[in-house]
Formats: structure tokens, sequence, C-alpha cells
């Protein structure tokens, strides 16, 4: 018996990808990795909460078709974790009650069920057989399974979540290659020269310490003068040295003149699997955070648990010490049993644990090991990234009441009350469910983890009693692009508030569910919204952002209440999640991010080396042409007195801003579309004709520097002017792209693409020549050695009143339409400026040019992501917020995760302890502060601190830019003493504090009495200044 949905989409080329929806996860996986999967055929067996999380994630990535396949029927204790079911399905069939949402995740999934006996017949249709409940399929089936799909060429995942233990086995059968262990990108480093010989050197930049090895093959690309070492086979590195290595004879070959990559070349890897009944007696462990000895006591858990079913039919019941002394008869059987995999001494502690969780149902570590197989099924079908081998066990131990010596009440508390809540009932007690239904939780974000978060927490229960609530915030709409992710949304839902769809969906996932669900940015400007006594009436706030900023500006508040906060982040096939508890960890903020790459001037203007040189040099140039001269031209016509206003600023300033309007208001000004096409055509002249021709006027190709060597030499490229051709594909690009973004500004419609070029190519173009009094810095200290010497001369005032008096008539108003860059728009010809912009300078210097798909990644400098590495942290997060609901305030209750999927790389590890620093005597954290009542000046702030705390206050902060009070910084500082501190604050940050805002954080700089110059640093201000 079996029905399906979307087989129309489904039956679609494979090769037809739909990066519109993809595009986050073909930033992670790659096309060839993305066109085996859309060809893929998956069996899930078991539609429980795993089972369930599981298709939810591969039907998401986009596989050919999904199966799912149950037997049984739905349970209340079901509703603990399975998303898909609600109240009005139990009685009926899993597999049947869940098809119709699965199938709406994705139009291009056809999406079936399958009720029967999974018998042979039935297997062989699928590239990948998953099975999740041992108790629809018993053990010895399971084996047979096993064996049969392994003849068969068909890759086998088995998986359970049993209440918080887990673990995962994958057999891709006795040879599968693995064509990319880890994803990353292959190493590659410029070349600055190279010896040619019989053993040639090639040496890298001496910045950077390479990281080939011995035996590495490498290929070259954009090398100069030897170029018969482009495009060879990967050639064997022989030796290394700090910055260079030796391949083999290239004494034949043309002598080197400059430019170059060196690039590591990846190997295909063979591993082999042990089917599941050779697995078990001899098994291989992923030792992820765990030592091997704990892995064998899981391992032997999960042996005696399935034992214990063929012989009872049933799981020992919640926090049962009879059941746990039959449990542990039973393991010490199968060890006397068993070989020498499972002779360790039995942790009776561990194995009770697991005895009296077993029978629970847990949402965040069905996440977490759902999250996990769903990327071992994408791995089986495509080869890319390292899988799991063979045994990957979980617990999260840690989080389970700390009532050891009150099992007989917990036994109680544990048993069935017929909720929906029963299979978590059974881990925690009923008592702990009262908790989280009256928690009160703001959930700051609605994207990919956003929504995970909310489902976790409906199949949970928190907010369902009348005293919780989940406020949630989110200022985005929903654009195609989320849908390959962010679960919770529709095609319909494009354009939709997310955290208002998010609310929606999450309520028809659990009705009783109190959710509130706000448009609003989280910072400064809504602190009337978001103000003291908000936070201070929460249980946890928990981020869900995508930016640094915010994260910071949340952990900043949390501090202030002293409230903890639970954060994540996703990238690619990594995760990590990071919890602040007040008094025990360090903050979000005390740790230090990796500054945002930035490249010299230099190298973006003249000398540029790589792609993302000219990808970075178009995205200026959009901003410049585009958005920042077009804003600066429509304040002319706003601003009566703007002419004027320009001319008093200093230094160049003036010939800047009105060099910006000529280039708008007369220069691009067209009269007509034709004008449009002329003005992209002449901007094609000036910047791959023009500039080129002139920089080699005055560098030219045989230029030698004053220390002697050639000018463009090592990675220096010299390089070629373009000649326009509207037959060539990249110039009518740029064409298309520039005249289409100016008819945009000025409001005139569009041209075919057959037409613009007929005008471009009619465009007459006068000669350019050379100027010999042109000076173009060789370096960045050269150019800010110009710069400093530039004023406003005699020529350029000239200038200014040339422009001045060209500019059009102001009370002639002109609608400018400035463009915001925006890269996920196909439409609006920015990105296609951008590529044809970027890839033109690239053919200047020699750059390989990047497709459309690389330039967007870097130039809108996407995160890449998937729905796995989503699920498997948030449902670490869900676990670490268990911790924190259950009272538990001992730092080495809590973990902080770091994990990659594509390695199986994972670390568990125990947060940071916050920084303990010291003035005198007095020991303090960053959870330290001083408080004071009372809306005081700042004289008497600074006569508190000297006479209450013998501390001599020289320098008052508000925020890390803002001088409240600095002598010899802050203008009129007597007058400052004389203000009250929230009036000083709004003085010095020249902003009106929101008045829902009852107290002000500062800090304070001190000094040694002994030693002026000597600074004390001393805990943080707190003024409640309502």
């Amino acid at each position: 018996m079996a029905s399906s949905l979307s087989q129309t989409m489904a039956n679609l080329k494979i090769d037809d990808i739909d990066e519109a929806l993809y595009s986050r996860q073909l930033y992670v996986l790659g096309h060839e990795a993305m066109r085996s999967i859309s060809g893929a055929s998956v069996l899930i067996s078991g539609v429980g909460g795993l089972g369930v999380e599981i298709a939810k994630n591969v039907i998401l990535a986009g596989v050919k078709t999904v199966t799912i396949h149950d037997e049984s029927c739905v349970r209340i204790e079901d509703l603990s974790s399975q998303f898909f079911l609600s109240v009005e399905d139990i009685g009926k069939n899993r597999a049947e009650s869940s098809l119709l949402k699965l199938g709406e995740l994705n139009s291009y999934v056809e999406v079936n069920s399958y009720l029967g006996p999974l018998k042979d017949e039935e297997l062989k249709k699928y590239k990948v057989v998953v099975i999740t409940d041992c108790q629809l399929v018993p053990f010895d089936d399971l084996m047979h399974i096993n064996d049969f799909c392994r003849s068969h060429g068909i890759h086998f995942i088995f998986a359970e979540a049993k209440g918080v233990f887990g673990r995962i086995f994958c057999d891709f059968g006795e040879e599968f290659t693995v064509l990319d262990m880890d994803g990353e990108p292959p190493y590659q480093y410029q070349i600055h020269n190279i010896v040619k010989g019989k053993e040639t050197e090639v040496f890298i930049d001496p910045e950077v310490h390479h990281q080939f090895d011995k035996g590495d093959s490498v290929m070259f690309s954009e090398v100069q003068g030897m170029t018969e070492l482009n495009g060879l086979p990967p050639q064997q590195v022989a030796s290394k040295g700090d910055h260079s290595i030796r391949i083999g004879d290239t004494s034949s070959f043309g002598d080197y003149k400059n430019g170059g990559l060196v690039t590591y070349v990846k190997k295909p890897v063979k591993m082999t699997f042990k089917c599941l009944r050779d697995s078990i007696k001899d098994p291989v462990y992923e030792t992820i955070c765990f030592n091997e000895k704990k892995l064998r006591q899981l391992h032997l858990a999960f042996l005696t648990l399935h034992e214990y079913f063929k012989k009872t039919q049933t799981l020992p019941n919640p926090w049962s010490v009879s059941d746990a002394d039959h449990f542990l008869e039973i393991a010490r059987s199968l060890q006397t049993s068993s070989p020498d995999s499972l002779a360790d001494p039995i942790d009776e502690t561990l194995l009770r644990k697991f005895s009296f969780t077993a029978s629970g149902i847990l949402s965040p570590v069905q996440s977490v090991i759902g999250g996990i197989v769903a990327q071992e099924v994408m791995k089986a079908i495509s080869g890319k990234f390292k899988p799991i081998n063979q045994w990957l066990y979980y617990d999260a131990i840690e989080c389970l009441p700390d009532n050891d010596d009150d099992v007989s009440a917990m036994e109680v508390l544990s048993k069935p009350k017929n909720s929906r809540y029963d299979g978590q009932i059974a881990v925690f007690g009923e008592k702990f469910q009262e908790e989280l239904a009256k928690a009160k939780l703001f959930l700051v974000g609605a994207g990919a983890i956003g929504c995970e978060m909310l489902k976790n927490w409906a199949m949970m229960g928190i907010a369902v009693g009348a005293d919780g609530l989940v406020t949630i915030t989110d200022m985005d709409s929903i654009e195609k692009s989320n849908l390959n992710r962010q679960f919770l949304f529709r095609p319909k839902d494009v354009g939709e508030m997310k955290s208002l769809t998010a609310a929606a969906a999450v309520r028809q996932m659990n009705p009783d569910m109190k959710i509130c669900a706000h448009e609003n940015r989280v910072g400064k400007e809504t602190e009337s919204v978001y103000d003291d006594n908000f936070f201070q009436g929460l249980t946890a706030v928990v981020n869900a952002l995508d930016n640094v900023d915010a994260r910071k500006y949340v952990d900043d508040r949390c501090v202030v209440n002293l409230k903890p906060m639970f954060d994540s982040g996703t990238l690619g096939a990594r995760c990590s999640s990071q919890v602040v508890i007040p008094h025990l960890t360090k903050c979000y903020s005390d740790t230090k991010d990796a500054p945002e790459k930035s490249f010299p001037m230099c190298t973006l203007k003249h000398f540029p080396i790589a792609i993302e040189h000219t990808l970075q040099w178009a995205r200026d140039e959009f901003e410049g042409l585009f958005k920042q001269s077009v804003e600066t031209s429509a304040k002319y016509f706003a601003e009566p007195d703007f002419v004027e206003k320009t001319r008093k600023l200093d230094g160049c300033k003036p010939l800047e801003l009105l060099k910006e309007l000529n280039s708008v208001l007369v220069e691009m000004a067209p009269g007509s579309f034709e004008d449009c096409v002329k003005w992209a055509r002449m901007k094609f002249q000036e910047n791959y004709t023009n500039q080129i021709r002139q920089l080699l006027h005055v560098y030219p190709p045989d230029h030698v520097s004053k220390t002697g060597a050639p000018f463009w030499s090592g990675p220096k490229r010299c390089p070629t002017p373009l000649v326009f051709d509207e037959k060539d594909e990249t110039h009518l690009d740029y064409v298309v792209a520039a005249a289409n973004l100016v008819a945009q500004i000025f409001g005139y419609a569009s041209r075919n693409r057959e037409e613009i070029a007929k005008i471009a190519a009619g465009v007459k173009v006068d000669e350019f020549r050379p100027k010999s009094d042109v000076h173009i810095p060789a370096n960045d200290e050269e150019a800010k050695e110009v710069a400093g010497k530039q004023s406003l001369d005699s020529d350029a005032v000239e200038q200014i009143e040339k422009i001045v008096a060209a500019l059009p008539d102001r009370n002639k108003k002109l609608t400018l339409r400035p463009q915001d860059f925006e890269k996920d728009d196909d439409s609006n010809f920015h990105l296609d400026f951008i590529v044809a912009a970027s890839n033109l300078r690239a053919m200047n210097y020699g750059i390989t040019p990047a497709d459309r798909h690389k330039s967007k990644l870097i130039v809108g400098k996407i995160i890449p992501a998937i729905a796995t590495t989503t699920s498997v942290v948030v449902g670490l997060v869900c676990i670490e917020l268990y911790k924190w609901l259950q009272g538990k305030r001992k730092i080495e209750a809590f973990k902080n995760a770091f994990i990659n999927l594509a390695t199986v790389n994972f670390i568990l590890s125990r947060p940071t302890a916050a920084s303990t620093k010291k003035y005198g005597d007095v020991e303090f954290t960053i959870w330290n502060r001083f408080e004071i009542d009372g809306d005081k000046t700042v004289q008497q702030l600074i006569q508190y601190f000297k006479e209450t705390h013998n501390l001599n206050v020289d320098m008052i902060h508000y925020g890390t830019k803002c001088a409240v009070y600095a002598p010899g910084i802050t203008k009129n500082p007597e007058e400052r003493l004389r203000m009250t501190l929230r009036k000083a604050v709004e003085q010095a940050s020249k902003e009106q504090l929101p008045s829902g805002v009852k107290s002000i954080k500062l800090q304070l700089g001190c000094y040694d009495e002994n030693d002026e110059d000597k600074e004390i640093e001393v805990p943080w201000v707190l003024v409640n200044v309502s």
C-alpha cells in the first residue's frame, strides 16, 4: 500500500537545481553532490520523533523521493516529539498521518508512505535505507535487512534515541569512496617566485605558513612566463620548506615572470564498513567527546535494551528500581557470553540511569540524532564528507535530575499521565513539566534556528501554562531561499513576516503554547519595548541571530539584568552553541571574534591578484555609482542649502561630494534609455581600457622599482587593456546591467539584450591619451602620504565652481532611486553588474573569473547553511535549557558545543568560567557591579566612589565610545559635573533615553592615588535612575 505527493515536480530532470531555493545548501554541498542527492530515493522506517526529524531534513535537502514506513498507530506519547502529528491523529497510522505535512516541505521531492512489512522487493527500490525503531523491526530482522542492503549496494543506517541516550550505526558497504573528506576549500597560495630546474622550487607568500606536506598533490594556474605549469596534471610535492615547496623537473619550461596560484588537490578516500552482525561483536566507535570505555558501556546498554525488549516485549518502566535490577542482570549475562569488546566492569550507575530513562522520548535528543543521521544520508548518496565509522554514541546524562537518593519519588512522578508530554515526563517527572509550562522565554530571531527552537519548545511543553509565554521577534520577511531550512515556512508565506508566520505554524503543532510575535529589531531603538521590566520578567533569553553586533547587544542586556543567554550559530556543516550563565560563565562579548578580512586599498584599485579583490572592487563600484552618489544627489534637491553646506566642509571633501553630484546629475543623467546604454559603454571604456592604459603608462611592463627589481614581479600582475566587443558575453553583460541600473535610478523602461548590443556597438569612443602628470601610488603607504598632503588648491576651487555652474536647476525636482544592493533578487541587475564588473577586471589582470554562484557567495557575504546542522545545534541548546529550568547552577553541569558534521568532530566542553579581576582586596567578574540608586549628578557619583570605595574617578563612559565625563575630552567638564547622570548621558550620546529605561550602565576610569598614570580596573556601575 503506497501513496505519494508532489510527483509532477519530482519528475523534473535532476540537473535542474533550483538555485533560488537551494542556494545556501549549494554552498555547503556543491553542485555535483546536489545533483547526486536530487536523483536518490530514501526509505525511512519508523515515523516517531526521530524518524520524522530525519525525514524532514532529508526532504528539505532535496532528494528525489522519500518513503516513510511505519506499521504502528499514533499514541499520545508520540506527541512528545513527533511534530507533524496531533491529538486528532491518535489511533491512526503514523506514516499516513505524517505524509501530507512532510510532502509540503519541498515540492521537488516525492513523498510516499509504505505500511507493509520490509520485504526484499521493497528494499531494492532505495539508495539508502534508514531504520529508526527496533521495537518495530526486531533485531534479527534488522541484521537481515543490513545483509540484504550490503549485497545490493544499498547504504544502511540504523539509529535510536532513548531518553537522554542515542546511537547511530552506518554501513556503506565493503568499499565506499569519499570524494571530499571535509568539504573545506582546498588550500591555495599566491606564488612569489619559481626557480626552475631538475627539482623546481616554488616560493609562496613569505607572510603565510603553507599547509603542504611531502607527498601532497598540487596544481598550478594563472602563472605568467612559465605557462607550461598551468593545467598540468597534479604534481607531487617532493619536499617542503617554511615558505616553499619542491616539485619535479621544469628545466625545459619558460622563465617565470609573475603571478600564479598553487592549489592542493584533494584525493578520494576509500573506506570499508563491516556488517551489523560483525560490528555488534567487534565495534568501531567514533570517539567524539567520550572515552572509549564509556562508549563500550553505552554499547552494552543498548544491546541490553534490545535483549530486555525481546524477553519482555516492553521497555523498562521509568525510574523503576526493579526493572533496572532486571536490566542489569541481562547486561551481566550478555557480558559473560560476549567477546572482549564488552569485558570492562559494568558501570552500574550509568546502566541504571539508562534503564530509568530508556522509555523516555525527548524532542531535543531526537533533534540531535536526527540531524546527524540526515547528514549521513547525504554522505551516503554523494560521497561528500567523512561518514560515521561505524558507531556513534551520544548522551545528555548531565541533564537528568540531581536526585540519585530519591529514585522512588521519581518513579511516582514519572508515571504516565495520559498526556502528550508523557515521553518527557518519563525522564524528568511531572513537577518539571510544570516548570516548563510556566517558563517565560525571549527568542530573538525567527530564521532557521528560531523555527527549530519553536518546534522543540512546542514538543517540550514550554509556555503552555497560564503564566508561561514565549516572546519572539524578527524584523525580516520570508524569502524563497529560506524555505530550504526554515521549515515552518511554505511557498505561500514568501513575503510575510517571519515571526508572525512561525508563531502561527507552531500553534498548529501545540495549540496550548502561549506565544507573542513581534516584528522589531532588538537594539537601542526598541529599549522602550524590551526595557528592564521586560528582561527582569524573563526566565531566559535564547538567541537565533546571524550577526555579532546584535548578539553583543542582547548579551549586554542579559548581563545587566542577570539573565541567562543561550546562543548558537551555524556555518555550513559546522555549528556551535554557548551558554551564558549569571555568575558562572564568561559572557558572549568576552569572546574575541576574528576581525573581518579587509584588503589594502592599492591592491583593490590598481594591483589585484585574486578574484576576491576584483569582487570587492566591483562591490565598491556598485555602491559608489548607483547608491552613495545617487543619495548625495537626492540631497541636492531635498536640502536648499546643500551646496553651501558642502563648500564649508574640511579638506577635499567639498570637491569629492560635488564630483558625486556631477557624476549623477550631469554625466549620468539620461534623456532616454539610449543614453543609459551610452553611459554604460563609456564606463566600460573608462574602467577596463583607459585606466589600465594609464596605469601601464605610469608603470610600463618593464618598469623597475627603486630597489632595481622588476616592478611587475612576484604576485603583482601586469594588466592588459580590454577592447570592447559587443559579441563578448561578459562585455555585453556589463553594459546591459549598468544601463538597466541607470534606467532604474532615473525611471526609464528596460530594453532587450539585442537592442542594447546594437546601441552599444554604435557608441563613438574618443581616442585615449595617457597623461604624464598622473601619479599612481605603488602601495598603501605611498597613498596615505599623498592623501595627507591633499588640500583645496586654486585648481580645485576652480573645479568646484565649474561643477556648481553645471548643476541642474534645483527647482526642477528630479526623483532619483538609489539602488540598495540585494543579492537574492535575480531581476534587479545588482548581482549581474557586480559579476560582470569583477570578471572584466579579472580578465585585465589574468585572474580566473568566478561564476555567478561563487561571486554571490563572496560579495553577498552569504553564510552557507543546511538544515541538518540547525537541527543538531538547536537540540543541544534545548538540552542546556533543560538544565537551567531544572535549577542546575554548577558550571560543570553545562556544555558548550563545537560540532563539524562533515568530519564527525564533536566537542562538548564545560563553559569557560567568568574571568576574575581584582582592585585592592576586592575580586570581581563581569557579573558584579556597583549599584547606585537615584539619578545623582556626575559630581555626586565621583564623590560617592571616593568616600565609599576610596576610588578616584577621572573618567565615566556610557557604551564603548561615549564619554560622559572626561576632562580634556568633554567640552565644558565643569558644566557636565553639575548635570544629572541621565541628562549627562543624553547630552554625550546626543540621544534621548527611552522612557522605559530604568537604569544606565556606566564604565568608570579610575586612577591610583600614588601613581596617576596607573589605571585601576573596577566593576561597571548600574545606576537606577527611575
